[in-house]
């Protein structure tokens, strides 16, 4: 066939997930490409800030993580797959650090904080540019092999045949003996659906969950889309924008009119999210200056010295607004954010299709119904690395 190519593994995506699998595929010895909706930058992982959780704590273990993952999922996740997360969580972050990915440290030792959900502190930061920090180090990683890249190529079909798989990628027809899903969700379209802000990049609007289905591929708690309790909601730069969690892990406590707290600013997000709806409706909430919905988020509770190391990104996106955080409370409300659920995959990252694999937030059953912050950058690594090696595997057998 003219414009045919061929090769191993095929992954489709570029963020966090699909760079960690392409990655890990070419380093086993595939033939890999990567075929991006957009750009090969272009992707949710890069704008994820708040960090990525692993156990390194004296007081902590892959258990522990486990544990609170379970109880944040309201027992609800595949414990199966909770326990390869955590228990790979430390090996995942020392293969970014070989990868040139700096995290955080002070003395002597990781600077860790305890975010949502957490019983103990073991999130790792970059500042509070974790998500960017990780893929620039992925995709170095990728570009510096001999990887094919196909962008501005969005997946328009995909079939099996006699070797594999055969899609089609915007101009490109590609066989691979095996295909990783790595898209990710679909909150920045359901958003639009929804009339609601999105902390989403644009490319999130979930057509590659539909193509795994129409194959019949099976799913889990698609329905179970998650908020980020702390949407910015002014100034008008900053709605949408998710402000990281770590102000309430280093001090920030919300607020209603009353300055009154009202939840545990640091409980499971749904928790959270569902505290601050609930106190708008009853009448105690406050109105940003657009006349939006929102309570307040006490931010000038942070020590300077903790905002400077890890909270810088977000000091200046609002001092840009003309709002210093550290001297005045901001406004916040729950905004669309992450696609709890999605394809059924087993340890090796496989869905019920036979050689095609998903990682990230297109796949389903690591976070149950709700996800604790801190562990979608880690299941992209962790189930992202198992799937490109797994591919791998695969398809050359």
């Amino acid at each position: 066939m003219p414009g045919l190519a061929q090769f191993d593994v095929l992954v489709i995506g570029s963020g966090a997930s699909g760079l960690a699998a392409a990655v890990s595929a070419e380093r086993a010895g595939a033939r890999v490409a990567v075929a991006a909706k957009g750009s090969l930058q272009s992707c949710n992982s890069a704008k994820a800030q708040g960090g990525i959780q692993a156990a390194f704590g004296e007081d902590d273990s892959p258990e522990q993580h486990a544990e609170d993952v379970w109880r944040s999922s309201h027992e609800t996740a595949d414990m199966r797959l909770v326990g390869i997360l955590t228990s790979e969580a430390p090996g995942a972050i020392h293969w970014l650090e070989e990868l040139g990915v700096e995290f955080t440290r002070e003395n002597g030792g990781y600077r860790l904080a305890r975010c949502g959900g957490a019983t103990r502190k073991r999130l790792l930061q970059v500042g509070d540019r974790t998500g960017h920090a990780i893929t620039k180090g992925l995709r170095e990683a990728w570009e510096a092999g001999s990887g094919t890249t196909f962008e501005h190529a969005p997946l328009h079909d995909l079939t099996a045949n006699t070797n594999g798989w055969r899609a089609t990628c915007g101009e490109h027809v590609v066989d691979a003996g095996t295909v990783v899903l790595a898209a990710g969700g679909r909150c920045y379209a359901e958003a639009e659906v929804r009339g609601e802000l999105s902390t989403n990049h644009p490319g999130a609007t979930g057509e590659v969950t539909k193509f795994a289905l129409a194959l019949g591929a099976e799913a889990r708690d698609l329905d179970a889309l998650q908020y980020h309790p702390n949407g910015g909601a002014w100034p008008a730069n900053m709605q949408g924008y998710s402000i990281p969690e770590t102000t309430r892990a280093y001090g920030a406590v919300l607020l209603n009119a009353e300055g009154e707290e009202f939840t545990d600013s640091l409980g499971p997000r749904d928790a959270v999210a569902q505290a601050i709806w609930d106190e708008v409706e009853a009448g105690r909430g406050v109105e940003t200056p657009d006349g939006r919905p929102a309570v307040y988020l006490d931010t000038t509770r942070i020590p300077e010295a903790d905002a400077d190391v890890s909270l810088p990104y977000m000091l200046r996106r609002y001092r840009a607004g003309g709002i210093d955080p550290l001297t005045e409370k901001i406004f916040t409300y729950p905004v669309l954010h992450y696609q709890n659920g999605g394809l059924v995959i087993d340890a090796n990252a496989e869905t019920t299709l036979e050689g095609v694999y998903a990682c990230g937030e297109i796949a389903g059953g690591t976070h149950g119904r709700n996800r604790m912050m801190g562990n979608s950058l880690l299941e992209c690594v962790v189930f992202g690395r198992r799937a490109g090696r797994a591919a791998t595997e695969k398809a050359s057998a």
